[in-house]
């Protein structure tokens, strides 16, 4: 398949993802909602939370760590933020009453950013809270580049008053350069992303060796400080070049990290040679914004969903 080709099916997927009418005929539409779920199940830890214990408890016990994250983002009331904060909470009490191996990640969005950055901020401290009380981090992800300064500003209040929250940095944005810098004097967690949100081109470094070697400088500037971080990539290289770095610092900090259903049986072979490895597993209803999303980062994964769909 062609450069062209993928590309063109990585922007229509991506469409399809914030196609709000299109995931409501998903929604109402039973047999199609039925039909693509199998795939969906590929990525996702379940619809209830219920189900994704069964799942946590199943990476746990091939020993890899979790992170955990009810998905939505973008609410637009203050009704739906707080419903997601007390799941967020419901999620951090259910961990240490089953006794499993997960933090709890969450986009500020979804739980009130876009309506005040004081209901985010107040939700956000309520779910800390409570994941203090159960020994777990609670990780913020990065969203589009219209709320990076909102996102980080939220992140280094919090941090000052529960230093069991962490931040996720996008490596593509120019910007994360002096974001770096000013992250690495906290103390808090930083898990480095490539970056996969649509940004103009003057905001961001396009994929490619240049972007690798910027993100290994991330990288090694964490793993030789020790600090606390996860190093999120699906690239092989990226993760083999990691582990000369961790081979060299011997950090105890770290994780290597991926999605789950996404190139996890390469993960695996870190994971038996004693790398500490964690899943991002996700949970809840809205999985169609998800599902489109990982096949845009990897559109030939549209044949695997077929056959899963038919299977």
């Amino acid at each position: 398949m062609s450069q062209d080709l993928l590309k063109l099916a990585t922007e229509t997927l991506k469409k399809a993802a914030l196609n709000e009418e299109a995931k409501r005929f998903v929604l109402e539409n039973e047999k199609l909602y039925t039909v693509l779920k199998k795939a969906a199940n590929r990525y996702i830890g379940g619809e209830t939370l219920v189900e994704t214990v069964s799942s946590i408890r199943q990476l746990n016990n091939a020993g890899y760590g979790a992170t955990t994250d009810y998905m939505g983002e973008s609410v637009r009331s203050e009704k739906e933020a707080n419903e997601a904060t007390f799941e967020f909470i419901r999620l951090a009490q259910t961990i240490k009453s089953e006794n499993l191996n997960s933090s709890i990640s969450l986009d500020l969005s979804h739980i009130g950013l876009l309506v005040s950055r004081d209901l985010a901020k107040q939700n956000l401290q309520s779910i800390c809270e409570q994941a203090a009380k159960c020994g777990q981090e609670v990780i913020i992800s990065m969203e589009g580049t219209d709320r990076t300064d909102l996102i980080l500003d939220v992140y280094a209040e919090t941090l000052k008053t529960h230093p069991n929250v962490g931040i996720t940095v996008q490596a593509y944005l120019h910007r994360t350069k002096d974001d770096f810098k000013d992250l690495l004097k906290l103390s808090g967690s930083i898990r480095i992303v490539k970056g996969a949100y649509e940004t103009p081109a003057e905001l961001s470094i396009p994929r490619g060796n240049d972007l690798d070697e910027i993100y290994l400088d991330y990288v090694q500037q964490l793993l030789a400080k020790n600090h606390r971080c996860a190093i999120a990539s699906h690239d092989e290289k990226i993760h083999g070049q990691t582990i000369k770095l961790i081979d060299k610092y011997q950090p105890t900090a770290y994780v290597l990290e991926r999605l789950l259903g996404i190139c996890n049986d390469e993960l695996q072979v870190y994971k038996d040679a004693d790398y500490r490895c964690r899943i991002y597993v996700v949970y809840g209803k809205e999985w169609y914004l998800y599902l489109c999303n990982r096949w845009a980062e990897h559109p030939l994964n549209v044949f695997r969903g077929l056959a899963d769909m038919v299977g």
